[in-house]
């Protein structure tokens, strides 16, 4: 039976070299994602553990819980500490370290870096070890920087050049003292670092005098964990904690290794569609070579096999496919990682330097996927024809299967259905955090009833499209009567096909759905013209609403101010404005009381009052970081949204409180309206600062859109795998129906039916059925698709569900282009068969 099993692989090379492609294609995919994700992750941690090799004991700030009425604060390493901790035994020397957001500009006034990686620092002295000069100078006072080589390098700066750059809003332009290099990560992936000395590094980022981490390096001959130690000792434990250099390296690999671990788990998910996918193939094509098989079959069990040797020989077959796939998949992997990792590169997101890792794991993966799932796939083709009687197969009496033979997988797809649909409307009832689950289990139970469903969907939907058919004559009559001949075959064929477009479909809807909302949410929330803000979120120096507010042509202004605070011994953050503004710049809907923020009356969102149980008119206390308490009305009670929410107050009353008061907006409405003379006029009154974004309406709008579009586009990047193994399902489906056809094909050839007219028959076959697996992908990704922003509009009351026509025209033409595609060869085959050797065929 092994030796037999060898040789029917052997015997179809042809026909299993689709199987052998989709199977290859995901673990490809499967192992692609592995290297890549692996390597990018070992890179990161050999560059970052560069970083502490310096460092030996790292000295923190101990954060003090709040206690009472209190709002706990971080207390300050102040230079005390730092000369305490240089002259513990075992030390030799300590480096006080200073950091913050610092936004470098290009010569063309651009930021140069991402927004989240463009910082700032402190230079220790005349010769800092961590950076390394390799041009230049230490800087000396607020008018000297250093930049990394790498910026100097994209920005085109050299030593003695002037740099525009941004910490908190206003513009500086100091002079390049120096050129360093450096092993940071963010840096090595496209970020920037600038240095400054330290007292201007300290006065710069709001920390004069103090510091926001002391580095210790350890004397030769002490450990780090006996310095360690001995700074415990030392320095109060009240307000340090001290961690090793390798702890903190462990930790930071411990971090990138978590961060990767959601891209790994993305990718995965998509390599896991595609080999779902793969699934539907592999079980058609066993199906189908059982089938030619079943006399071949049939005699083996006449002469003494049994069941189980039958269903064995199937899964051996399966295995040497599998096996072959694997190892094909796992090349093709190892050549994936390193090509996402070039494109990455070519796009301009630097990675750090670092060999490909195929680790033990990949290779086992890959292998064991490849095998597994085309096992699994084959088991059922192969356990169904080992219960066929022998006598029976071999005379031909076995029947195949028939409408009255699917009752009972039409009554179960019915069930599952059903129940799909009840549990995913059910979820739509709940709200966003408990629904999600119920959700998934929703869809995943209406999947496998649809695909179930398939065959009985087949010939309704099919024969809707007979009416078109009917205009290509012959070819098209037998092209329907083919497509509907075997439902089971069909069904795999097209579920195929309808997995990749419903989440395509789904994902689109969504996508589309809350782009709308957000809109909306813009529009119906923000009376002002313009939201002025730092590129990376970060706060905004109180200066930057002050010139705002004397720019000629504004009307009013406000900023958004953060201060934390204590509430009925919960940490609560307030948010400060310009309460005399305010009501003009912003259009929130009240649902209590009046919008009137002044003195000590506050306005609050539904989900806060409803929370401490307030109403227009209650009284509460707020305790503010500085330890001091106020009495608070709340005059109002509005509805909140992702934009605009919390506890607002009037800046005179919060500022007082704080001790570096800072803002995360500022809130612009000026007399002209929105217009790019009046943004430019924003934009020259800031210095053109790099550091700060000037959006109106729709700059908010399509930012929001353009993550969209790049979600998008890499959600449909990711599926087209998905939408290739399917091609493969296709044309593989359709080059054994040529064969199985072949007699057929003959006849039909010498009756007068010409090698047009069988192409034809064969290319409308292939079309009629991508079509029916594109409207069920669309159909089911359209439901998905409402039952998702159901669930999201229980969090976004302003969510629409937009439905995108012209995608899901173009979904459809695709699914249809696939048809044409995957006919191709098959047609080309069907129509050279010789039609004397194929009447003759068995």
């Amino acid at each position: 039976m092994f030796r037999t099993a060898l040789r029917n692989v052997l015997a179809h090379k042809a026909r299993l070299l689709m199987t052998v492609l989709a199977v290859m294609l995901g673990v490809a995919f499967v192992s692609g994602t592995l290297v890549f994700t692996n390597t990018i992750s070992d890179a990161y941690q050999k560059s970052s553990a560069k970083g502490f090799d310096r460092v030996d004991v790292a000295v923190r700030p101990e954060y003090q819980d709040s206690e009472g009425d209190k709002v706990g604060k971080a207390p300050a390493l102040t230079q005390a500490l730092l000369e305490k901790a240089a002259r513990v035994p075992g030390a030799a020397s300590a480096t006080g370290v200073v950091s913050g957001f610092t936004a470098v500009a290009d010569r063309h006034g651009k930021l140069v870096g991402g927004d989240w990686q463009s910082a700032g620092g402190n230079y220790w002295g005349a010769k800092d070890p961590r950076y390394p000069l390799t041009d230049g100078h230490a800087p000396h006072g607020k008018d000297e920087v250093l930049l990394d080589s790498e910026t100097a390098k994209r920005a085109g700066y050299r030593v003695g050049d002037t740099v525009r750059l941004s910490v908190d809003g206003p513009v500086l332009t100091p002079t390049v003292s120096g050129i360093f290099t450096t092993d940071d990560g963010n840096v090595a992936a496209g970020g920037s670092l600038a240095l400054f000395d330290t007292p201007t590094a300290q006065a710069l980022f709001g920390k004069k005098g103090t510091y926001d981490e002391i580095d210790v390096q350890a004397a030769p001959g002490t450990g780090q964990t006996a310095l360690k130690a001995a700074l415990d000792k030392a320095l109060p434990a009240e307000l340090v904690r001290t961690t090793t250099g390798k702890r903190l390296a462990d930790d930071q690999a411990q971090v990138i290794s978590s961060s990767m671990s959601g891209l790994k788990q993305g990718l995965l998910v998509f390599a896991g569609i595609a080999l779902f996918v793969g699934t539907f193939i592999i079980a058609n094509t066993f199906t189908m070579l059982v089938a030619q098989r079943t006399r071949e079959l049939a005699l083996m069990r006449a002469v003494g096999a049994s069941r189980r040797q039958v269903t064995r020989s199937v899964l051996i077959e399966a295995f040497a496919v599998g096996a072959v796939a694997g190892v094909a998949g796992l090349a093709a992997g190892v050549g994936i990682g390193a090509g996402l990792r070039s494109l990455l590169d070519s796009f301009g997101a630097s990675l750090p330097d670092g060999p490909l890792v195929i680790s033990p794991g990949t290779v086992v993966t890959a292998l064991a996927v490849g095998v597994l799932v085309t096992m699994l796939a084959a088991w059922l083709p192969g356990r169904r024809a080992a219960k066929i009687p022998p006598v029976a197969a071999m005379s031909s009496v076995h029947a195949k299967a028939t409408a009255k033979s699917l009752v009972l997988r039409n009554t179960l797809g019915s069930l599952f259905a059903a129940a799909g649909i009840a549990v995913v409307v059910a979820g739509t009832r709940m709200n966003a955090d408990t629904g999600q689950g119920v959700l998934g289990i929703g869809a995943v139970l209406l999947i496998i009833g649809v695909f179930v469903l398939t065959p009985l969907l087949s010939r309704p939907l099919i024969a809707a499209a007979a009416p078109v058919l009917r205009a290509f004559g012959v070819s098209g009559r037998l092209a329907r009567q083919n497509s509907v001949r075997n439902p089971r075959r069909t069904a795999a064929t097209a579920s195929a096909l309808m997995i990749g477009l419903t989440l395509i479909t789904g994902m689109t809807v969504m996508a589309g759905s809350l782009q709308k909302s957000i809109d909306k949410m813009a529009s119906a929330a923000i009376r002002a013209d313009y939201v002025v803000s730092m590129a990376n979120r970060g706060p905004l120096s109180p200066e930057v609403e002050k010139k705002l507010a004397g720019t000629e042509g504004v009307t009013e202004s406000s900023p958004l101010r953060n201060g934390e605070s204590r509430i009925d011994g919960e940490t609560e953050y307030l948010t400060g404005v310009n309460g005399a503004a305010i009501g003009k710049l912003t259009d929130l809907k009240v649902t209590d009381g009046s919008f009137t923020v002044g003195g000590t009356r506050v306005v609050v969102d539904e989900d806060r009052a409803k929370s401490y149980g307030w109403k227009a008119g209650s009284r509460f206390t707020a305790h503010f970081e500085d330890g001091r308490a106020q009495r608070l009305t709340v005059a109002g009670v509005y509805e909140g949204n992702d934009m605009l929410n919390g506890i607002m107050l009037d800046n005179a009353v919060l500022t007082p409180h704080l001790a570096d008061p800072a803002d995360m907006q500022v809130m612009v409405k000026t007399a002209a309206g929105a217009s790019g003379a009046v943004k430019d006029r924003l934009e020259k009154a800031l210095g053109d600062n790099p550091a700060i974004k000037v959006q109106d309406k729709q700059d908010i709008s399509d930012e929001i859109a353009k993550m969209f579009t790049m979600m998008l586009n890499m959600v449909y990047g990711l599926l087209g795998m998905a939408v290739i193994v399917a091609v493969l399902g296709v044309i593989n489906t359709l080059a054994m129906s040529v064969f199985e056809r072949a007699q057929e094909i003959g006849m039909l050839r010498a009756i007068g039916l010409d090698r047009r007219a069988v192409k034809r028959m064969v290319r409308l076959e292939s079309l009629v059925i991508s079509l029916f697996g594109g409207v069920l992908g669309i159909g089911l990704g359209v439901f998905f698709g409402w039952a998702a922003g159901e669930l999201l509009g229980t969090k976004m009351p302003t969510y629409e569900l937009v439905l995108p026509w012209g995608r899901m025209a173009v979904f459809l033409l695709l699914a249809g282009t696939v048809g044409v595609l995957a006919a191709l060869w098959p047609a080309r085959r069907a129509a050279r068969l010789n039609m004397l050797a194929a009447i003759k065929a068995e």
